[in-house]
């Protein structure tokens, strides 16, 4: 079970890049500078993934798990690249601070973790200005320290794995298309299924699913019971970034995401 551990404050820095600092394969010198904000163009609702972070003048680029979303809701959520975090999220004009961050405290071999610790004590009260250029989005420190992103293309329909997120499964829920066999093929919450998937025009069609048949507890059995009466119909979807959303002809929405 992993630990939780609080911050009372966080900037957009400090959450998005520690671990993609820490996991930097390869560094490079950096030139000094940055464009002006340009605060019209939106930053909520969109993944952006770390490509880079600058710190003194060196560039340190990202692993390509590491990634951070804002949403409308002053709330972020994201990757460092190993540990996962969700925290308040406040734009203030050109400007971007998390708090009251939360975040999971693995240890990955292959990562050194002292390079988060270090990280989040130095940028704990710093403000980040944003400038959106496009695809891009970069943060500087009032250090002159700046990340790096860009806006995370549409996952592909098939050959991800999308867990479900509504209704809610503790995760356990999964589903994987494959367009060579025509299948989709996963875990319902408790049980595993697989059945035939036709996709057409923005429509998958699921047959008679094949599933195994176990009992979990209540919470996971009505979340499988949703699941299962998408089967046997035509669903509409669609793709947004790292986002599946399936509706069914009466309306009803089931929602995943691509698993980095």
């Amino acid at each position: 079970m992993y630990r939780q551990k609080h911050q009372q404050r966080m900037t957009l820095m400090a959450v998005a890049v520690l671990l993609p600092l820490a996991a930097a394969c390869g560094n490079e010198r950096a030139g000094a500078g940055g464009a002006a904000a340009d605060v019209d163009k939106p930053v909520t609702g969109i993944r952006w993934n770390v490509d880079s972070v600058t710190v003194d003048g060196t560039t340190h680029r990202a692993s390509g798990s590491a990634h951070v979303t804002l949403d409308d809701q002053g709330r972020a959520e994201g990757s460092y690249g190993c540990n996962t975090f969700s925290a308040r999220a406040a734009v203030d004009g050109d400007r971007i601070t998390l708090s009251d961050a939360v975040s999971t405290e693995m240890g990955c071999d292959d990562r050194p973790m002292d390079f988060e610790r270090t990280l989040s004590r130095t940028l704990a009260d710093s403000g980040l200005k944003a400038d959106v250029s496009d695809d891009r989005l970069t943060l500087t420190a009032d250090s002159g320290d700046t990340v790096r992103l860009s806006k995370a293309k549409d996952a592909p329909l098939a050959g991800t794995k999308w867990t479900v997120t509504t209704p809610s499964t503790d995760s356990r829920a999964h589903l994987t298309f494959d367009a060579k066999k025509g299948t989709v093929s996963g875990s319902l919450g408790c049980n595993q299924v697989n059945a035939e998937a036709t996709v057409r025009d923005g429509h998958i069609t699921l047959g008679t699913p094949a599933m195994t048949r176990m009992m979990c507890e209540d919470s996971l059995m009505a979340g499988e019971k949703a699941l299962t009466k998408l089967f046997n119909s035509t669903l509409a979807y669609s793709v947004d970034q790292h986002t599946l959303t399936l509706t069914s002809e009466n309306g009803t929405e089931v929602r995943a995401v691509a698993k980095s």
